[in-house]
Order: C-alpha cells, then structure tokens, then sequence
C-alpha cells in the first residue's frame, strides 16, 4: 500500500513540476494560429461541456418553442448577430472568423449536440476563453428566439434561410412605419428649430457689440454621430 502511494505522490509531483515549467518558462504556446495539444483540447472540452451540462440542468423550455412568430424574431438576432462567426445556409462566415480559435462551430451541429436549455444557457452566459460573449443583456425572450431559430437549421436549405431573413426584415419595417432599419444605422434625434425669432428675444453673438440677427441668418445647426457598438 505504501508503495502505491509512493508512487502517486511521485507521478502527482512529476505532474505538477512539468506543468510549472512550461507555464513559467514561456515554452507552452498561446498563438491563435496553431491548435491546442490533443490531451489539451480533450481537458478543455470535457470540462466545458460538463459545465454546460450542470449549469443548465435547471432550466426550463418555455413552452411553444416553436412557434414561427418566435423563430422569425430568432432569425432576427442570428443574422444580425450571429451568421458572420457561425455562417448560415448559403451565408459564408466573415474573415474575422477564420482566425479565431477555437473556431466558432457549425450551429447546426451545435443543435444535435446540445439541448435547448444548454444552448439558451450557452448564450445567455458565453464561454470563456473562446470568441464566444454573452448575450445576457439582452431579454430572456430574445434568446429563446435565438435559440428557437438554431432548433431549426440542421437541414434548412439556403432559399429557406433567405425567407426567413427577408420575412423578418420585412416584420421590422412594419414596426418601423414601413421603413426598413438600416444594419448599423443609429437612430437620429429629431429635428430642431435653431433659428431665432426678429426682435426684442434675437440672439446675440458674443463680441458682436450688442446687434441683433434678424431671423434665419448665422443659424448653428449641431450634428449627431450616431456610433453604434458592434
């Protein structure tokens, strides 16, 4: 017995010893451009995925995920938010995504492998040390939109997806008085009337001797620089 204690105790140092050295040496690798150790990767996925597991076990499906009007408004969310990193049917992922690691996954795949709770959990909270952030200010009911919509796309066909797409933007017009929000377009304020009325009430410029400005004339009209975050 005490011989296999021994040599526990000594595998458990040596352990602990190889991993000090290639962490306070420098010699382990952090570059995006090249893949984990297989014995790495292995750790890091069993351990996320057990973590998804348990931190989701509590939570509840709403009922009628798959309502269409609820996985119109998760088209919304994904395409705005979610098809440059994962793709779409028929949509290639952006640049940006090419070189990140881990890579973000084919959602499609990630629908079999995961369940809606897990997914919504997954959203909702992001997962460290990946591209992947958290969406948790945004509302509970938006991401179980998201995740309605994600259900979905194992199978789904290109020309499906442009439907869905198109009939969501085309939703958001009508709530927008038929205009179609623009991607990015930050919402301008509305309009003022800077000119100052003929006479007594005139404004006067400063160091200009006291004259006033008849109406409409040297009149500032203040921009707005709508910077909307990504």
């Amino acid at each position: 017995m005490r011989v296999v204690v021994a040599t526990l105790a000594v595998v458990v140092g040596l352990v602990v010893l190889t991993g000090a050295v290639l962490i306070f040496s420098g010699a382990y690798y952090v570059g995006a451009d090249k893949p984990h150790w297989s014995s790495t990767a292995w750790l890091l996925t069993q351990a996320r995925d057990r973590s998804i597991r348990a931190h989701a076990s509590g939570i509840a499906v709403p009922v009628g995920l798959d309502n269409p009007s609820r996985i119109l408004a998760g088209v919304s969310h994904y395409s705005e938010h979610c098809a440059g990193c994962h793709g779409a049917p028929g949509a290639e992922r952006d640049d940006l995504a090419e070189g990140l690691y881990p890579r973000p996954p084919n959602l499609a795949e990630a629908a079999r492998a995961y369940t809606p709770a897990e997914l919504f959990w997954i959203i909702k909270h992001g997962i460290r040390m990946t591209a992947m952030p958290s969406w948790g200010d945004h509302s509970d009911d938006e991401l179980w939109a998201t995740v309605a919509f994600i259900e979905k796309l194992p199978g789904m066909a290109d020309q499906e997806y442009a439907k869905l797409v198109a009939s969501s933007r085309a939703h958001g017009a009508d709530q927008h008085g038929g205009q179609e929000p623009q991607p990015g377009s930050a919402p301008q304020p509305a309009a003022k009337n800077y000119e100052h009325p003929a006479g007594p009430e005139t404004a006067q410029q400063p160091g200009g001797g006291g004259h006033d400005h008849p109406a409409g004339k040297n009149t500032i009209t203040p921009r707005y620089t709508g910077i909307e975050g990504a």
